[in-house]
């Protein structure tokens, strides 16, 4: 009996006991499982990389090159032992010196690409009034002839003061201006008149442009009273009324000459007394003066014997002024003095030649 009741427990035994391991191993486990878990060791710290600052490029260091323009255009008229225009010559034909040291030529430029600005002058004094008519047709008719379309003139009167007729315009504008002045039989403010020309012409007259003054005149100033209170050089004597009057008539064509240098204006007169300027020593002295000017800015100065001359003058200076070489050179002078440069133009290769041009330039302020 007992040993069935034993048989029979065993199997509940067994299973009780089963019931009892699985109960035991899922209370474990957990307890198992999070004390190897809290046993592991801490991750790492993840390695934080601070970017290396980029090297900032030493500035590159550039070489200044300072280039000072110095470019210098000197008009230069050729002709015959006639007195006519020669054309044809090359840059080896010409050598140029400033201040005696030789310069390099860098180019020959054409006449026909750089326009003209002309300032005409005419006297309407009394001491030219008798061929006031033919002077006035000859130089209207002078302006419409050498004037091309970019070209340009401008008109004064002299006067007892300049008299201002036409700012720069074109050839026709310009020769119906001339054609309107009227003679005044007055005073002759020559040197203020030619002073005012070139003035005008320096601050109206743009960089590029040939700039020619044409006065017809006897360059006899009359407007200008003589300073008789002046005393004579290396004496205690007051000059006389004549030679107050030569010294006024020198001053004056020094200082004229200077600022038709400064405003790189090539001068050109026409004297239409003729032969008679000899008679008097004053209106001699007036045309040596003239052609002093004229000289020192490669211009050239007439003396026509007849009104019939007249013409013909105006053509050789029209034809002169549109034959010119225009020599330009990079002056070597560095000294930045504003001093007077003095220039000389020679043709070693055709010394028969006659080579004019002016006789220097003042430089332009920086």
């Amino acid at each position: 009996m007992q040993s069935n009741k034993r048989t029979r427990f065993l199997p509940a035994l067994g299973i009780a006991a089963l019931a009892f391991f699985l109960v035991g191993i899922t209370l474990f486990l957990p307890s198992t499982s999070a004390q190897k878990i809290k046993e592991l060791p801490p991750p790492p710290a993840v390695p934080i990389y601070k970017p290396k600052p980029t090297p900032t490029p030493a500035p590159i260091e550039y070489e200044v090159v300072r280039v000072t323009s110095n470019l210098i255009v000197v008009p230069v008229s050729v002709t015959d032992t006639n007195g006519q225009p020669v054309l044809g010559l090359k840059q080896s034909d010409f050598r140029i010196e400033e201040d005696g040291k030789t310069q390099q030529i860098a180019q020959l430029g054409d006449p026909e690409q750089v326009p003209l600005d002309i300032a005409l002058l005419v006297d309407v004094s009394g001491s030219v009034v008798a061929r006031f008519d033919f002077e006035q047709q000859a130089a209207a008719s002078f302006i419409k002839h050498v004037l091309k379309p970019e070209d340009r003139a401008t008109v004064f009167a002299i006067d007892d003061k300049p008299r201002f007729v036409q700012k720069l315009a074109n050839a026709d504008t310009a020769a119906q201006s001339v054609m309107t002045i009227k003679p005044a039989n007055s005073y002759t403010a020559f040197f203020d008149s030619v002073l005012a020309s070139v003035r005008y012409l320096d601050e109206a007259s743009g960089a590029g442009r040939r700039r020619i003054a044409v006065v017809i005149s006897d360059g006899d100033e009359t407007a200008r009273i003589p300073d008789v209170s002046k005393v004579k050089p290396g004496s205690s004597m007051r000059l006389t009324g004549e030679e107050a009057q030569a010294a006024m008539l020198e001053q004056g064509t020094v200082d004229t000459q200077r600022e038709v240098q400064r405003a790189e204006v090539t001068f050109y007169s026409i004297n239409p007394s003729g032969q008679t300027l000899h008679l008097n020593v004053r209106t001699a002295r007036a045309e040596a003066g003239m052609e002093r000017i004229a000289a020192a800015t490669g211009g050239t100065s007439f003396v026509p014997a007849r009104d019939e001359e007249l013409v013909g003058i105006f053509n050789r200076i029209a034809a002169e002024i549109r034959s010119q070489y225009l020599l330009q050179y990079y002056s070597d002078n560095q000294t930045g003095a504003v001093a007077f440069r003095h220039i000389t133009v020679t043709s070693p290769t055709r010394p028969q030649l006659r080579v004019r041009a002016r006789e220097g330039y003042y430089p332009k302020g920086k």
